[in-house]
């Protein structure tokens, strides 16, 4: 329900969204016309963290700023690199990041449910 793509730990990150959806029902409808096509591109479902929930931007913009110049003033490099970040901004946001990221993981698991869900009934019913 955003045509603002969502930073990771805020809902916002000032990026406009390509497609927006209003609900599960209409996400499922838009996966499943993708595969019925046999697209092979990818989509992705980008689902904000609440609102009440998320970090102050500010706050967390400064800590990534941050981080991300001591990984590469410490020659912190691939796959190390968002381990890196995310223990740090952690650190610098006294656990406020960690805490809009679990309130992001849960919300993701339910509108993911609730677009599979909907999507099994749309296959189901066109059969």
């Amino acid at each position: 329900k955003t045509s603002d793509f969502p930073a990771f730990f805020t809902p916002s990150s000032g990026l406009p969204t390509s497609t927006c959806v209003d609900d599960a029902g209409q996400a499922a409808t838009l996966l499943l016309s993708q595969l019925r096509l046999n697209l092979t591109s990818g989509m992705v479902l980008a689902v904000p963290v609440p609102a009440d929930l998320a970090a102050e931007g500010i706050q967390i913009e400064e800590a990534t700023r941050k981080a991300v110049k001591e990984a590469d003033e410490t020659g912190i490099r691939g796959n190390e690199v968002t381990p890196f970040l995310l223990k740090r901004i952690n650190e610098l946001t006294g656990g406020e990041s960690l805490r809009a990221n679990i309130a992001l993981v849960k919300h993701n698991a339910e509108v993911g449910a609730a677009v599979a869900l909907e999507l099994a009934k749309q296959a189901k019913q066109s059969k």
